[in-house]
């Protein structure tokens, strides 16, 4: 398996958990902090091509900050722009493990995932 990075905040309560259930379950990530470690363009985009606005998190209050005509405007194409001025758009955490990328936390699926 190639090497995995999680992507969120360190003060999300489900980012905290997908960190301890990796480090519980011995399997070595990177953590990589949306809002202080940013985003590039090309990854996004990669997110946007695989995950398209499932990668969105409409529940968030990054989402919920922004004008009406922005979240109503939203799509696959304009999202990108988006989701760099506020990184914590995206549903976290992210679970990149090379070929697959995972967006949110139930252990289940993190076990069928990994093979942990």
């Amino acid at each position: 398996m190639s090497a995995i990075t999680l992507y969120g905040i360190k003060n999300c309560d489900t980012v905290k958990k997908a960190r301890r259930w990796l480090d519980d379950n011995g399997i070595p990530y990177h953590f990589h902090d949306v809002r202080t470690d940013g985003l590039d363009a090309a990854r996004v985009d990669a997110w946007l091509q695989e995950l398209g606005l499932d990668l969105i998190n409409r529940r968030s209050t990054s989402w919920k900050a922004l004008d009406e005509q922005t979240r109503d405007a939203l799509n696959v194409d304009n999202a990108r722009d988006v989701i760099l001025a506020q990184p914590t758009l995206i549903k976290r955490p992210l679970l990149d493990a090379g070929g697959v990328r995972h967006v949110g936390f139930k252990p289940a699926e993190y076990q069928a995932l990994l093979k942990a």
